[in-house]
């Protein structure tokens, strides 16, 4: 892969530390603001919501700025974002500040999704989304679970601080190596046209499989520490391995995904999401067993991450050329549109009697529904081809 695209990785990297790292360190947080865990457990879909509203607005705010100008301001936002989070004196202060930091998420993968496809031959375009998004993974394996333990020993504040650092240090990366002239040479969409891409059915139906596939993870993953520690009998320092094992999980499905999606999206797209409801399904049965539990964790980070190359080439696709960084940027708002209805619908299981065991057979559903439209999606596709080939009347 170029360099530049392993540029966006790196970028990629520090902004999926600071969306996942507050799991691990979703207790702590509790704490010390004085507030419920299902209060807690609502800075990851204040987050989501901002990541939702932020990418459509800043991705048609920057569309005729230089593509690399856009990447290096969104990253000293994510920067200026963490520091302002471990500075929050208080829950609602920490909340604005998730919610600034939330602003570059969108866009940032919306805007790098198009750069990273632009830099590689055709059949390689689904790997370049999935290298890009290594960085989601890499941060998962590696900077969540590190933020676990490095809240759990310095508190979460460090934390925070620390993924700041990693802001700047992603910012040099892209400084360097992503080509200043890069989409310099795409043509000008009027943004009338930009826009009209969200008429388009299958545009439509592939940002709401996005939302149902991750609202199933995030239902489960959410309250992943408590259910870890409050129902399968893990101590709190047991979390943050436990965290690597989903990280690992993440790192090969991710790269399954894009592979499945290079060779084939449609298939790609049912075999994903189809494996993501299963595991969710038997994930339900093994909470009491601690090594079938670990083992589940880490099959749950594999078949949710196998699903991004393909939902997001899916929607790139569906766009076409006039609308595709609009709706690469919609489709990572669609992402984590999900992550915050998993979180509410978390919060809901766990507030009205199902409990933290209820979790995955509920995510299952949300997830079957995403199967449900993608099928539909194919089947339009078909349809749509067959009459195509027929002779005119």
């Amino acid at each position: 892969m170029p360099a530049a695209v392993l540029a966006l990785t790196a970028g990629a990297f520090g902004i999926g530390t600071t969306e996942f790292i507050i799991m691990g360190l979703l207790l702590q947080v509790a704490a010390d603001m004085h507030v419920s865990v299902s209060a807690a457990g609502l800075l990851i879909s204040g987050y989501a919501l901002g990541v939702f509203a932020g990418a459509p607005i800043l991705t048609l705010a920057t569309r005729r700025m230089p593509r690399k100008i856009v990447l290096l301001a969104l990253m000293a936002i994510f920067t200026l974002g963490n520091a302002a989070c471990a500075l929050a004196p208080n829950y609602a202060l920490l909340m604005g500040a998730r919610i600034l930091t939330s602003l570059a998420h969108g866009t940032f993968f919306g805007v790098g999704s198009v750069v990273a496809t632009s830099l590689v031959a055709e059949d390689k375009r689904a790997s370049a989304i999935a290298t890009m998004f290594m960085g989601l993974t890499v941060a998962t394996l590696l900077g969540v679970p590190f933020g676990a333990w490095f809240g759990l020993l310095f508190g979460w504040r460090a934390a925070f601080w620390a993924v700041a650092a990693i802001g700047v240090a992603a910012v040099l990366v892209l400084a360097m190596f992503v080509p200043g002239g890069v989409g310099q040479d795409d043509e000008a969409v009027p943004i009338r046209a930009e826009l009209a891409v969200l008429a388009r059915p299958q545009v439509q139906l592939g940002l709401a499989m996005t939302v149902l596939g991750f609202a199933g993870l995030f239902t489960v993953f959410t309250y992943v520490q408590p259910i870890l520690t409050s129902v399968t009998g893990f101590s709190d320092a047991a979390v943050s391995p436990i965290l690597l094992v989903f990280g690992v999980g993440l790192s090969a499905g991710n790269i399954i995904g894009g592979r499945l999606a290079d060779r084939g999206l449609a298939r790609a797209l049912l075999a994903t999401l189809a494996a993501l409801a299963g595991v969710l399904v038997v994930f339900a049965f093994v909470l009491a067993l601690k090594s079938l539990t670990v083992a589940f964790v880490g099959l749950l980070g594999a078949a949710a991450f196998a699903t991004v190359a393909p939902l997001q080439l899916r929607v790139l696709e569906s766009a076409g050329p006039a609308g595709r960084t609009l709706a690469s940027s919609l489709n990572i708002a669609a992402f984590n549109l999900g992550n915050a209805l998993g979180a509410w619908a978390g919060g809901l299981t766990i507030d009205h009697g199902a409990g933290l065991t209820g979790l995955p057979l509920v995510a299952a559903v949300i997830s079957s529904a995403g199967l449900g439209l993608a099928a539909w999606s194919l089947r339009l596709d078909r349809v749509s081809a067959r009459l195509a080939t027929c002779p005119a009347e």
